[in-house]
C-alpha cells in the first residue's frame, strides 16, 4: 500500500473510531508497558529549514518494534518562526511556552529548533548521529482512557512512590499529514509530519482512593481539524521528570 493510500485508510479508520454512524460510543484504553520507556519530544517548525531531517528521523520511528512500548514520540511545533514568511498551522504558543519552560529548567541559554528532549532532558546527540539515551525505568502504572473525544487517566504509584505535584499530560497526534509550504525558509517544499501534536492538555492528578490518582475527563480537539491518529499520555512531576507513559494508535492502520 502506498503512503498516500495508507494516509487515506488511516483517516477513514479514525473517523469510524471517533464518530460512528450508529451513534454508539467507542472506548479505548492504553496501559503503560512493563518495559523501560522514553518520551521523545521534538520541538520544530515548518518555518525552519534545518527541521525537516529531524522530523523525518522521528517519522521513521513508525516502523520501530519499540514503538508504544519503549519509545513514545511527540512532535511539538513552536510559533516563534511564524514571522519569517510562513505561519505554521500546527504551531501553538502553549507549545512554545512548554519549550521555554524546559529551557529555564535545564538552564539552556536559549530555545532552538530542532530540539530533542528525551525523558525531560535535552538531547543534542541527534545532531551527531548518536543513539538515543538508554530508556529510563518508569514507576507505577498509568491507564489512559478515550471515549468520543474525552480523555481521562488513572495512575497507581509504585509502593512508596510520591504522589505530590503530579500532572497528567495528554497529546493527540497526527500522522502522515502533509503541508505545501509557500513561504519562509522551506518555501516551495512539501513537508510530511508524523506524531505531530494536534491538541494537548495538562491537568493535575488527584487522589482517587485505594492509592490511585486520577485526572479528567478532559476534551481534547484537533486545533487544525486534522484527524488524530494516536494518543500519548504521561505523568510528570513538578520538576519535569517523566514518571510514566502510555499510548498507542487510535486507528489500527498506520
Amino acid at each position: 500500500m502506498t503512503r498516500d493510500l495508507r494516509s487515506v485508510a488511516l483517516m477513514l479508520c479514525v473517523q469510524v473510531l471517533i464518530g460512528r454512524a450508529d451513534g454508539q460510543s467507542h472506548e479505548m484504553t492504553f496501559s503503560s508497558s512493563a518495559a523501560k520507556a522514553s518520551l521523545i519530544e521534538l520541538y520544530t517548525s515548518e518555518g525552519c529549514s534545518s527541521c525537516p531531517p529531524a522530523e523525518a528521523w522521528l517519522g521513521d520511528l513508525k516502523t520501530s518494534p519499540k514503538l508504544w512500548t519503549e519509545i513514545f514520540p511527540v512532535n511539538f511545533h513552536v510559533d516563534y518562526w511564524d514571522g519569517g514568511g510562513w505561519p505554521d498551522r500546527f504551531a501553538g504558543p502553549n507549545y512554545t511556552q512548554r519549550q521555554r519552560d524546559y529551557a529555564a529548567r535545564l538552564r539552556q541559554d536559549s530555545v532552538y529548533t530542532p530540539e530533542f528532549v528525551v525523558d525531560g532532558a535535552e538531547f543534542r546527540g541527534w545532531f551527531h548521529g548518536e543513539p538515543l539515551p538508554h530508556a529510563a525505568a518508569k514507576e507505577g502504572q498509568l491507564k489512559i482512557s478515550f471515549s468520543d473525544g474525552n480523555f481521562s487517566g488513572t495512575y497507581t504509584p509504585a509502593d512508596g512512590g510520591s504522589t505530590r505535584g503530579l500532572n497528567l499530560n495528554i497529546a493527540i497526534l497526527g500522522a502522515g499529514l502533509v503541508s505545501d509550504v509557500k513561504g519562509g525558509e522551506n518555501g516551495g517544499r512539501q513537508l510530511q509530519h508524523d506524531f505531530i501534536v494536534l491538541g494537548f492538555a495538562l491537568t493535575p492528578l488527584t487522589a482517587a482512593g485505594s492509592g490511585a490518582m486520577q485526572a479528567g475527563p478532559v476534551t481534547i480537539k484537533s486545533a487544525t481539524g486534522d484527524s488524530p491518529a494516536a494518543v500519548v499520555g504521561w505523568v510528570s512531576g513538578s520538576d519535569g521528570a517523566i514518571v510514566q507513559i502510555a499510548g498507542g494508535w487510535i486507528a489500527p492502520a498506520h
